[in-house]
């Protein structure tokens, strides 16, 4: 846990990466897109907890057909800014046998922790999984998985604000940073 000053000097020397009008625009295109591919499909729709949350909060009220929503909960990072093994916490309460699933995440970084999500879902006999991400890290390499919707590109650096932490702060921020190199 990162003390107020320390919280406060992380924000003032990092970069600016995409604005609050940036993410907002690409969470109403982001909609729109799901809308056209999912409409008709009463998906289950399922938010990757906790950096998902702000993401999910924004993008739901956008989506313009009938649904059904729950939540998982799993994780890399544990306020850590590298990834480690991937940790189950919750797993959804609502089946996704013969569903199809959406899966709303703030960020695909390495991709180790949506492909297992993906993975575990497709293994409990969902019809489909679709995936949702509000950021796309730009790392250089081939990934386990590509969402099927993607807001935002960002450089690969460590991110922060709009649901994704540094050292468990400042998911509030309405635009995305990144941590000085």
């Amino acid at each position: 846990m990162l003390a107020d000053g320390d919280a406060w000097k992380i924000l003032n020397e990092a970069d600016r990466v995409c604005s609050a009008e940036e993410v907002s625009s690409a969470v109403q295109r982001m909609a729109a897109e799901i809308t056209r591919a999912l409409a008709g499909r009463l998906p289950l729709v399922l938010s990757v907890m906790g950096g998902g949350v702000v993401f999910t909060g924004q993008i739901l009220p956008l989506l313009r057909f009938p649904l059904e929503f729950d939540y998982l909960h799993v994780t890399r990072y544990r306020d850590a800014t590298r990834g480690g093994t991937v940790e189950w916490k919750v797993l959804p309460r609502v089946p996704v046998k013969d569903r199809v699933v959406l899966v709303l995440d703030d960020i695909l970084d390495e991709g180790e922790t949506l492909a297992a999500v993906r993975d575990v879902i497709l293994q409990r006999g969902a019809l489909s999984c679709h995936c949702a991400v509000l950021a796309d890290k730009n790392i250089g390499k081939s990934k386990p998985i590509q969402a099927d919707f993607v807001g935002i590109r960002v450089p690969d650096r460590y991110v922060f604000g709009f649901g994704m932490d540094v050292h468990g702060a400042w998911r509030n921020l309405p635009e995305i940073y990144a941590l000085k190199q």
